[in-house]
């Protein structure tokens, strides 16, 4: 039987899987198996702990429809919870490999001496479209874009994963009708993570996030920071300043610095249980069906 630790951050919830610990990095069409929410475990993604000679340990991420993101900001928050409850680090700071390098994280521990949030230096942000990716020179910032009938205005930002920030009301029906025309969008040659944010104040913002790979979640911590990071090229927020970021599933605080070469998150995240396959992994792929 193979064990995993089942976690979430404000709702985007996940597989850790421990290949130091008995655990295996699965394949991808295991991977759809295990997120499906009727037949498997059900998860936003699954995390995988391997060894790594850069940090720590090194975080392999697989989105719900098995596809790999470079990055997950409420994902390495659980990933750094496990990490430390489980006795395999002890904090306060954790370096963590991630594929976009290494990540400082530093742990918040509660009076039970269990974590109970986790500030992550995300890196910077990049606005560059050759970075990002996305088609064309130079950068994307309140462009307009037409998909059908309808314009939009977006600005285009990496902070490890590519995003779309359209400033729209933070709307989960506009979000499903329009998410899936951004995300594969041809500018995108990867697909992009669309992210509506709607401004409420200079230190705050309501977001909803239709993720590359996942659709929408209660919560997305690269977007949260990319969002924020938008809002602050064109003037909108404050600079060296947390803002808070209200998701579906509850709020993330960004700061973002003034030269974007440093975004920092800091969130919560809870362990929701633990348990153990009660079949081989190589029975999943044949009994999932799409």
């Amino acid at each position: 039987m193979v064990p995993f630790w089942k976690y979430h951050g404000l709702g985007n919830d996940f597989v850790v899987m421990d290949a130091t610990r008995g655990g295996v990095l699965v394949d991808s069409q295991q991977v759809r198996w295990l997120c499906d929410r009727y037949i498997g475990i059900g998860a936003d993604g699954v995390l995988t702990v391997l060894p790594s000679e850069a940090g720590d340990f090194r975080m392999h991420i697989y989105n719900t429809d098995g596809s790999e993101p470079e990055m997950c900001g409420n994902g390495i928050r659980c990933f750094v919870k496990y990490l430390v409850d489980y006795g395999l680090v002890t904090g306060p700071d954790v370096k963590i490999e991630t594929g976009r390098g290494v990540l400082l994280c530093q742990v918040h521990q509660g009076d039970h001496g269990k974590v109970d949030s986790v500030t992550v230096n995300m890196g910077p942000a990049v606005f560059e479209r050759s970075e990002i990716p996305m088609q064309g020179e130079g950068r994307c910032i309140e462009e307009e874009i037409e998909i059908g009938d309808v314009r939009f205005t977006i600005t285009a930002v990496a902070v490890g994963t590519p995003h779309v920030v359209v400033f729209e009301k933070a709307d989960i029906s506009m979000a499903r009708k329009h998410g899936p025309l951004l995300e594969s969008h041809p500018l995108f040659p990867q697909r992009t993570n669309v992210d509506l944010t709607e401004i409420k104040s200079r230190e705050e913002i309501d977001l909803v996030v239709f993720e590359r790979g996942c659709g929408i979640t209660r919560a997305c911590g690269t977007g949260a920071c990319a969002s924020v990071a938008a809002c602050a090229v064109v003037g909108k927020l404050e600079f060296d300043r947390e803002i808070k970021v209200n998701l579906p599933g509850g709020s993330l605080f960004v700061k973002v610095a003034k030269d974007f070469s440093s975004i920092w998150m800091r969130g919560p995240i809870a362990e929701v249980y633990e348990g153990k396959l009660s079949r081989q992994l190589s029975a999943l792929s044949s009994s999932h069906h799409r």
